[in-house]
């Protein structure tokens, strides 16, 4: 799944499908992200605050793909918020897996741990397999799509995905490296989206991030050595030399995301794939929204890039949606 996919990989899509967007949710529990992880230090007080995204999507005509954790599957408000979308078409769903909150409950909870794809291979299917089965049959729908926790894929993730029936995965965060936490290093993944070698088509759908700047084309090889300098990366960026954009509210300014939205579509990327956590939709769970001023300008920036991408005719999309498409490509 870690292995590095060839040129011949590409995926290409159907005339007319791209450019696309997908908006993704990583839907799952609250926790206090600098404390060590736990089974049960954890809330739900969000899930209330999931009707009004969704209803905001829905305003912008974009139907979102909520990626669902263990405990969000638990929660009957969940369940109904989520599961009326799905019902109508107006949402998809899939799986997350946060394996420290997920049965069966057998390895020692620590960082290496906290990426599914470190565990021995029949545990991390045995997670995998009862969170999807919950997911089926709490939302009427088989899930086709997958992203690991902490974007932890590992050796044995691919022939799971298989058996299991995911037909598409968008675990990998092209450009990120997690490996100094016992995480896979994805420095050199292409962030367009490719098939994953095997007997059964798999699509990746990269995690959006783009290298812009007057050095952009050398990123991959460069950004890693400047991030290992201290405050390089900072005065690369200042310059205009190099500077790499997460397509995501969480921490990018809309002002940035939108140069990295044109970047990605200076380079042809035929999907972009954005993200963010859902208990950022309420104050005080995550570090980017502390306040309900901060949670309106998550919003504000949603807007404003769904605004942006609709002048650059940039078309929402789901997951199903693209998968067809590259299917026909």
């Amino acid at each position: 799944m870690l292995t590095l996919p060839q040129a011949d990989q590409a995926a290409h899509f159907a005339s007319g499908f791209a450019p696309a967007s997908i908006l993704t949710v990583d839907t799952e529990e609250g926790f206090d992200w600098d404390k060590p992880f736990t089974r049960d230090q954890h809330d739900l007080t969000h899930v209330d605050r999931i009707a009004r995204f969704q209803s905001f999507c829905e305003g912008i005509g974009v139907a979102p793909v909520y990626l669902v954790d263990w405990p969000i599957v638990q929660s009957a408000k969940a369940r109904e918020i989520i599961g009326d979308a799905v019902s109508r078409g107006a949402a998809e769903v899939g799986v997350q897996l946060h394996p420290w909150v997920n049965p069966p409950f057998e390895e020692e909870v620590n960082t290496h741990n906290s990426f599914a794809g470190n565990l021995p291979p029949e545990l991390e299917r045995a997670k995998f397999s009862r969170l999807r089965d919950a997911i089926e049959e709490a939302f009427g729908t088989p899930p086709i799509s997958y992203r690991a926790g902490r974007y932890g894929l590992g050796p044995a993730t691919k022939s799971l995905l298989y058996d299991m029936g995911i037909k598409v995965d968008t675990s990998v965060r092209a450009y990120f490296d997690y490996s100094h936490q016992d995480g896979p290093n994805y420095e050199d993944f292409p962030n367009h989206p490719y098939w994953v070698a095997g007997e059964t088509p798999l699509l990746e759908l990269p995690v959006t991030s783009v290298y812009r700047g007057l050095l952009a084309s050398a990123g991959p090889q460069l950004f890693p050595k400047l991030a290992r300098i201290p405050r390089a990366p900072g005065v690369a960026s200042r310059t205009g030399l190099l500077e790499r954009v997460r397509l995501t509210p969480e921490g990018t300014p809309l002002s940035d995301a939108i140069k990295g939205i044109d970047a990605a579509l200076a380079a042809n990327l035929p999907v972009i794939v954005l993200s963010f956590h859902s208990p950022s939709l309420a104050p005080g769970n995550t570090p980017y929204t502390e306040t309900e001023e901060e949670v309106d300008r998550l919003y504000a920036w949603l807007d404003g890039v769904y605004a942006h991408m609709a002048r650059r005719g940039v078309t929402p999309s789901t997951i199903a949606q693209a998968l067809a498409a590259a299917n026909a490509g």
